[in-house]
């Protein structure tokens, strides 16, 4: 069992920054993938970003790209979202997951999908004023 504690949301003006934490424990942290996906109101959770400890390769929704790092340490079992240039577009509660369960081979799973995480945080809300 991984438990997942996320914090750093709050109120912003757009063009703002805010860093995102989400610190795990019940796993080894280094052998799990960490990801962020958020929901608005009204709307469906969608994937942001993600970070797969196979292949070390992170993952971004378009929406975010170029603006948004996911970044972990391992040290302190940490996973963090750089959220740069804010939108108030992106107002959302947003998620931390993790995937503790092993790949199929060396194919890489499709880490934009919610099925393939098997933890998930209580959320944290981000808010972007215009």
């Amino acid at each position: 069992q991984v438990q997942l504690v996320e914090s750093g949301g709050g109120l912003v003006q757009a063009g703002g920054s805010l860093r995102l934490s989400c610190t795990a424990s019940g796993w080894t942290f280094s052998r799990v993938t960490m990801g962020w996906f958020r929901q608005a109101p009204g709307k469906e959770r969608e994937f942001v970003a993600a970070n797969s400890w196979n292949s070390g390769i992170t993952y971004y929704a378009d929406s975010v790209k170029g603006r948004f790092t996911i970044s972990r340490d391992n040290a302190k079992n940490t996973v963090y979202l750089q959220m740069n240039n804010l939108k108030p577009e992106d107002t959302a509660v947003y998620d931390c997951t993790a995937r503790v369960r092993p790949r199929i081979g060396t194919r890489e799973p499709d880490l934009s999908q919610e099925n393939e995480y098997d933890f998930w945080g209580q959320g944290t809300q981000v808010t972007v004023s215009s």
